[in-house]
């Protein structure tokens, strides 16, 4: 049936049929179509929603989601076919009976889902299906190439290529720009992929943005990392690794991760941009993804050997992430804090000590150092001006101002103090709950809004000094952070008071 193509502004891949003409074709909500492009004969396949007011008799609705494979325009004339379900739907059901994927049925799952054959609902079923049956290391090695192998790849002919990464979690996690001009400025290659904050006060790639763009080609990443010798750039710009990203997006309503799908997940990124050796912290802790130690080096193990498959070599750093790295929290306060310990100044212990290990892992991995001296060696970089350099030469590289200075980074206007109830040492901190003050008073879409950390586990403070100072670019930001910060309790000092309940009957 040739019908009339309109767009809608919507990233879903869909196609909106009038029920009349979806009668006519003989598809029901859900089912697929193949829709064929008359100008240029370009075809695909697509799920289809049906509308009786959205999409009159006669013309076909795509979403723009749909159209990055069709590339038609609107007004294009379009054939539209019934099509036949995907094998790939079986093999889902076959690992929500409890089955093993094989290397092609995985392979045509990835195929469909990343050419948006599969509906929303069917690529939900496989997550899910993978997140209760889980996924065997030969089916986590088969996902990792098949996520490799749905984008574009990048190889140098320089070795080693050198990445990192954290399981995350922690707040205030911006090692990454140190570590980065750290290894760059060691003499190796090391192209970082970074993403943005989803339920954190900022991701990597949001904290880089405040200082350069993020968003280049794989071909420009490639070419940039060859003349800085390192990038921190967004991953979602690229189309590395993009059947990850539709993963990604899909398990996040329903807030699961799934052991095998994140292990696949890091290394496919690892292994896309053409790196053959990794460093990976896995923090654990109150409030990290990862509960204790003993699960800690399961991970690590089970990174290390899909690695060997991959042909990466791997090692995992346990750390500790009970508190925030440093004591800053949102996108300028924590760009500014990395900036000062880059030039020089006095930092945060845990922000120095655990960058200088991560990049020390590195140098030692790759022969920079010898056993046991890569966190001297990265932290004999920094004091140097060397690693402070390289920040700069990748800052310019990736087109932002390279003569940037960390005080050159403006905190929000609105400010509110949190001073201690009580005289005493700091016993805890609740880590989901800073994030949580940190992204009510706006982070990381305001940069300016965030929370500097006054005092940390051990520290004593007197009654009436602060906690903790919130940021904010917006005054009804700052009044939610408040309130959020009121009812949270973020930072316990021994001896307070947490709750009073009394029977009032």
């Amino acid at each position: 049936m040739n019908l009339i193509l309109d767009m809608i502004d919507i990233s879903t891949p869909v196609i909106l049929l009038n029920d009349t003409d979806a009668r006519k074709i003989g598809v029901l909500e859900g089912d697929r179509v193949t829709i064929t492009r008359i100008k240029t004969k370009h075809t695909i396949t697509a799920p289809v929603s049906i509308t009786k007011t959205l999409t009159s008799q006669g013309t076909a609705t795509v979403s723009l989601g749909t159209n990055e494979n069709l590339v038609a325009e609107k007004g294009d004339e379009i054939e539209i076919r019934a099509a036949l379900r995907p094998a790939s739907i079986a093999f889902i059901r076959k690992k929500m009976d409890g089955g093993k994927f094989t290397r092609e049925e995985t392979a045509a799952i990835i195929s469909d889902l990343s050419s948006n054959v599969l509906s929303p609902s069917e690529i939900t079923a496989y997550i899910t299906a993978a997140y209760i049956n889980g996924l065997d290391m030969d089916e986590v090695e088969y996902l990792t190439r098949e996520m490799v192998a749905s984008g574009e790849q990048i190889t140098f002919s320089k070795k080693p290529v050198v990445d990192k990464h954290s399981i995350g979690g922690v707040p205030g996690n911006k090692i990454t720009l140190l570590v980065v001009p750290v290894i760059a400025a060691a003499g190796l290659l090391i192209p970082k992929t970074s993403s943005r904050a989803i339920t954190g006060a900022g991701g990597t790639a949001d904290l880089m943005e405040a200082l350069a763009p993020v968003a280049f080609s794989a071909a420009e990443i490639k070419l940039m990392t060859e003349k800085a010798g390192g990038v921190i750039v967004w991953g979602g710009a690229t189309n590395i690794a993009p059947a990850d990203d539709i993963i990604v997006t899909y398990e996040y309503p329903l807030k699961i991760d799934a052991r095998g799908q994140m292990l696949a997940s890091i290394m496919a990124k690892k292994m896309a941009v053409g790196s053959d050796t990794c460093v990976i912290d896995i923090p654990i802790g109150p409030g990290t993804k990862i509960a204790d130690e003993i699960e800690g080096r399961v991970i690590a193990n089970e990174l290390i050997t899909l690695g060997n498959r991959i042909g990466i070599r791997v090692e995992c750093a346990i750390t500790y992430g009970g508190s925030p790295i440093g004591r800053n929290i949102g996108v300028n306060l924590e760009v500014s804090e990395a900036l000062s310990i880059l030039e020089g100044k006095q930092g945060a212990n845990s922000l120095v000590q655990k960058s200088v290990a991560i990049a020390g892992i590195a140098l030692e991995m790759t022969g920079k150092t010898g056993a046991g001296s890569g966190a001297e060696a990265a932290h004999d970089l920094i004091k140097k001006g060397k690693a402070l350099k390289k920040m700069l030469d990748i800052i310019d590289i990736q087109g932002g101002d390279p003569k940037i200075k960390s005080t050159d980074f403006p905190t929000g206007d609105h400010t509110f103090i949190v001073p201690s109830a009580s005289d005493g040492y700091v016993v805890s901190i609740k880590n989901q709950a800073l994030i949580t003050i940190a992204r009510a008073a706006g982070s990381p879409i305001d940069h300016g809004a965030g929370l500097h950390l006054h005092k940390k586990p051990g520290e004593y403070v007197k009654r009436g000094e602060p906690l903790l100072t919130i940021y904010a670019e917006r005054g009804w930001r700052l009044t939610r952070a408040i309130e959020e910060a009121r009812t949270s309790h973020p930072v316990l000092v021994e001896g307070m008071l947490l709750e009073r309940i009394s029977n009032n009957r």
